[in-house]
């Protein structure tokens, strides 16, 4: 069980809970925002993950159990119940897509006001969405006004003409309605847009604004699959699921050394912590199934087994990027995150096939005790405690420009 820090008091209301349902672990966190604007770990729960598949909820009361078994940790580490959470959704069942859309500006000698924004983006995303397609983000990228373009935030602006090009971000509705029913079923309830592309949550930790700007890639390798989010001028550009993940490379050490699937798992972590001072000729142990013998096995064997799949999945990163005008501009590289990025040698790798700077992403602006964190494992579910943070900011805001209204309107005119 995971220990919290000592914190001031607070209100239980002002809790931030993030929860990150994969393959292999559960993770519920829960923060409160500080006054210095980073996020303060209270409480960490991890369960091993039962009941999934590639990507996806194949035995509903398995994955509830896990679920409870990491929100019960964190509930006891923070000394809170947990009732509300943001919830990672990821996997090949999402698709992204961009739109655009116009409007008429309603008053043009105003210019552009909140609602003319608000018309425009639900025109840009109101394309077809199939009845088996949940809707999860809608995600701005430019303004056009009587056809200029470049424009970030249009409000206030005179013109006749308003354009939005958005991003789509869609899942599958069953497997978006099975992780729901299962957190729900774990006795949390989920926020309106609180179920968040897992890349889009690690974004929001491992990314700078100036990575955002110059263009970037980030990719959240995960054990059933691979998901990115590409960025530039500030906006999402494509977002992607690859179905490789980090079980893709254990199964293929499972099968090509003939040992067991966990002990295949710690041959992949040994092959991960290579450093560069160590030469193919050095060996590892590798036991055996049922009654056979362990035998050694050196690193240039492993290399064979483990390079042809990782090549495999950053030839479909690559295929992805290629697919982005401006390939070519984006400044900031390659952000690797998740459990994948900690394999040492696979960022070397990714930097050779891919040609383009690559480093690992780690949570950032948090204050935690906790020594497991700052670990790449964690961006997922660290960004959704600061995307809900985020979400928070804003719905405060909305909500006090109501009730500026609102005062308005009981004051009456001239008062």
């Amino acid at each position: 069980m995971q220990k919290g820090p000592k914190r001031r008091l607070v209100h239980k209301e002002q809790a931030l809970i993030g929860l990150d349902l994969g393959n292999s672990k559960t993770c519920a966190l829960v923060c409160y925002p500080t006054d210095t604007g980073k996020l303060e770990v209270t409480g960490l729960g991890i369960a091993e993950s039962k009941g999934w598949h590639k990507g996806l909820i194949v035995n509903l009361d398995a994955a509830v159990l896990s679920i409870k078994k990491a929100v019960e940790a964190a509930e006891s580490a923070a000394g809170i119940p947990v009732g509300v959470a943001y919830v990672g959704v990821g996997g090949s069942h999402i698709r992204g897509v961009n739109s655009r859309g116009g409007v008429t500006v309603a008053n043009r000698g105003h210019g552009v006001g909140r609602e003319d924004i608000r018309q425009v983006i639900r025109a840009a995303q109101s394309i077809a969405i199939p009845t088996d397609r949940e809707l999860l983000h809608v995600l701005p990228q430019e303004f056009l006004l009587d056809s200029q373009d470049g424009i970030r935030d249009p409000l206030g602006m005179v013109g006749t003409h308003l354009e939005a090009n958005v991003h789509v971000v869609t899942a599958s509705t069953l497997a978006w309605q099975n992780v729901v029913t299962a957190v729900n079923r774990a006795g949390i309830e989920v926020p309106d847009s609180g179920t968040v592309f897992e890349p889009l949550a690690c974004a929001e930790t491992c990314l700078t604004a100036d990575d955002r700007e110059l263009g970037v890639v980030l990719v959240d390798l995960g054990a059933g699959s691979s998901d990115l989010i590409i960025y530039h001028h500030g906006s999402v550009r494509l977002t992607a699921s690859i179905p490789v993940g980090g079980e893709h490379f254990t199964n293929d050490i499972a099968v090509g050394l003939r040992t067991p699937v966990p002990e295949a798992e710690k041959i992949k972590r040994l092959w991960g912590r290579q450093t560069s001072g160590m030469g193919e000729s050095a060996a590892v142990e590798v036991p055996g199934v049922g009654e056979r013998p362990a035998r050694i096995v050196n690193y240039a064997r492993l290399r064979e087994i483990i390079e042809p799949r990782a090549i495999e999945l950053l030839e479909l990163i690559k295929a992805e990027i290629d697919q982005v005008d401006g390939e070519n501009q984006l400044g900031a590289g390659v952000v690797m995150t998740g459990g994948g990025a900690k394999l040492g040698r696979f960022v070397a790798l990714a930097e050779r096939v891919l040609e383009m700077p690559v480093r690992v992403g780690h949570p950032l602006n948090m204050e935690s005790s906790e020594e497991v964190l700052p670990d790449p494992s964690y961006s997922t579910v660290v960004g959704l405690v600061t995307y809900g943070k985020r979400m928070r900011l804003l719905q405060d805001r909305q909500n006090k420009g109501l009730m500026g209204k609102l005062w308005g309107v009981l004051r009456g005119p001239g008062n």
